[in-house]
């Protein structure tokens, strides 16, 4: 039976108070399409507001609530413009992934009909390990896993352990399962071999539980070439944390821009919609944003919990709002990132009336 979910909110900086809303009104229109109950939405502090109102970007009493919610929306954050000492340290992104060990962050690229992309019939997706790998602060415990011994040398650590790639290798085998049957590994073995070679093998070892998906390996400098060329030709791609990042930026843009790049960050108990774009301050506050990121963000996270709470009706939901926001764009409806003249909220709400029908 269909439950209410408590879903929390937190807006971010830059074009984040434009695109979470617009994003709480499409689930909104296609929870009640669906016929689930609404939502219980909770508002909390986070970014750069929340240092004025609570000394600190991400206030530990918003990472308090987070721990009773079923999961949330973030928006952006620009913490390259926070104050010392806020901007020195782990981002609000980071803060939540590592407090909640989202160790897998889902990044989809898939190209719309009717909106121009780099590589036309683009559809895969970026599996990435998102808890170790070369960006420091997700590798320790305590501490941002960067260090300078002198003034004229810093140090960063890249950490891969079995554990954390075997687990999210299975997510992307997992995954690809359910689609088109082909996992893709990333990594750079030719030269960092014990750190992305153990990265390959454990793919590899997991791979060998999965006979009916299809394997192939790339070192992450190549694979940015077969990407630009063809990236139609690939299905799930799993990867460290770093190339993941990097890559799954290339696969948005050849997808047809940025702003359409959503993603998920989750554990197997929680989920963070997300979208892998960042705060764009340059358009901030003039409705130029495009929110289809961060709308599908939010239906990849309410599909993520009718899986996990087995629930038709948030399933329904999530592919209604697919299919509004594809539906929407190839009807001419777009925005400006995307050859269009619609703003942030009247795209929205275009999605939602298109959910609706």
């Amino acid at each position: 039976m269909t439950s209410s979910y408590r879903l929390g909110v937190l807006e971010g900086d830059g074009i984040g108070p434009e695109i979470v809303p617009a994003s709480v009104l499409v689930v909104d229109a296609a929870l009640a399409a669906a016929g689930a109950p609404p939502v219980e939405w909770a508002d909390l502090p986070l970014g750069a507001a929340a240092i004025g109102t609570h000394g600190d970007a991400v206030p530990e009493s918003t990472l308090t609530a987070l721990e009773g919610l079923d999961a949330w929306l973030l928006g952006p954050h620009d913490s390259a413009a926070y104050p010392e000492p806020h901007r020195s340290r782990l981002n609000p992104s980071g803060t939540i992934r590592k407090r909640f060990d989202l160790f897998a962050n889902i990044r989809p690229a898939k190209s719309f009909d009717g909106a121009d992309a780099v590589v036309p019939g683009t559809d895969l997706v970026i599996v990435r390990e998102n808890t170790q790998g070369f960006y420091a602060d997700r590798s320790t415990y305590k501490g941002t896993g960067e260090f300078m011994p002198t003034p004229d040398v810093a140090i960063a650590m890249g950490i891969i352990t079995r554990p954390a790639v075997e687990r999210i290798a299975v997510e992307a085998f997992e995954l690809a399962s359910r689609r088109r049957g082909k996992v893709t590994i990333v990594h750079k073995a030719n030269v960092l071999k014990l750190t992305t070679g153990l990265f390959r093998d454990v793919c590899r070892e997991v791979a060998a539980r999965y006979p009916q998906v299809a394997v192939d390996d790339f070192h992450i400098d190549a694979m940015t070439v077969h990407l630009v060329r063809r990236a139609n030709d690939f299905d799930v791609i799993v990867t460290e944390n770093m190339f993941g990042d990097i890559l799954s930026d290339l696969t948005g843009e050849l997808a047809g821009s940025l702003g359409i790049a959503p993603s998920i960050n989750a554990s197997h108990e929680r989920c963070m919609a997300q979208a892998a774009h960042g705060s764009a301050p340059d358009i901030a506050g003039r409705d130029l944003a495009n929110p289809i990121a961060m709308i599908l963000s939010s239906a990849m996270l309410l599909d993520w919990l009718g899986a996990r709470h087995q629930d038709p009706c948030l399933a329904k939901a999530a592919a209604l709002i697919e299919s509004a926001v594809a539906d929407t764009v190839r009807g001419g409806t777009r925005t400006r990132d995307m050859g269009g003249t619609a703003g942030t909220r009247a795209f929205a709400e275009a999605v939602a009336a298109g959910v609706k029908r």
